[in-house]
């Protein structure tokens, strides 16, 4: 499965809007993608939850000019500036979406209902004030690049060692998914984002993917607690890399407008 923030969502198709290279109507389609329905609640000037295409001219007349994504993890606030409060949300959820222009920020809750096979999902993104202020630790285009390229190596070398790499069907049936999907050309960011920016996301959803099996569907190897504890020391400062990627490409728009 490919890591596929509903903020970098959200962020790229919402540039794309407030760049006019999209209508109110294609953004809104790919930012819910597979999801039932999403409700934006707390924006100024609405008293109750709103629907994306509302929210998103609003953000336009507040002064918004672009949308910045944040991955934050335990330890590694990437892509916030504060208050802590909105950090503190968004470090629950694991993503965010920070306004350029508005000292506003939306975090998503998710509600799932329903049978499995037939699960109804619904997201609320509550905006919240946000202090302005560079967002932290998010690299370069450039630099996470360079760090892809050398994660992609330590990872294989993990996985090799780990007996992960040949771990089965399962394993290979997600490494077939994520070529296919590769293959098809499929748009991994919305129009506006320079080619350098839809590579390195690629390649961090592919460095993603592989740090998911490395810890999902490693064989009989780590099975005692001391060796799935080696296992992730190994793989985190991978996942950190991969995450630090995610952003600068979802942020690329912004950062090149912002360059002139």
């Amino acid at each position: 499965m490919l890591f596929e923030p509903r903020s970098g969502r959200l962020a790229a198709w919402g540039n794309a809007l407030l760049a006019g290279l999209v209508s109110p109507d294609e953004a809104v389609l790919s930012i819910v993608g597979e999801d039932a329905v999403h409700r934006v609640v707390g924006l100024p000037g609405e008293s109750g939850p709103v629907g994306l295409t509302l929210a998103l001219g609003r953000l336009r007349a507040l002064g918004v000019t672009g949308l910045r994504v944040a991955l934050p993890a335990p330890g590694h606030p990437l892509g916030l500036s504060g208050p802590p409060e909105f950090n503190a949300r968004a470090l629950e959820a694991e993503e965010a979406v920070v306004a350029v222009g508005a000292a506003l920020g939306l975090v998503p809750e998710v509600a799932e209902a329903g049978p499995a096979g037939d699960v109804h999902v619904s997201v609320t993104w509550h905006c919240l004030p946000v202090r302005e202020a560079p967002p932290a630790d998010v690299p370069s285009l450039g630099e996470a690049e360079r760090e892809l390229a050398e994660a992609l190596r330590e990872a294989t070398v993990v996985l090799t060692r780990l007996d992960v790499a040949g771990s089965g069907p399962v394993a290979e049936a997600a490494l077939s998914a994520y070529r296919a999907r590769a293959d098809a050309g499929r748009e991994v960011l919305a129009p506006g984002y320079p080619p350098r920016a839809v590579r390195v996301l690629a390649l961090a959803q592919r460095v993603d993917l592989l740090v998911s099996l490395a810890y999902e569907h490693g064989p009989g190897g780590a099975v005692a607690a001391s060796e799935m504890a080696a296992r992730a020391e190994a793989l985190r400062p991978v996942e950190r890399v991969a995450r630090r990627a995610l952003v600068a490409a979802y942020n690329a728009a912004v950062e090149e407008r912002e360059r002139g």
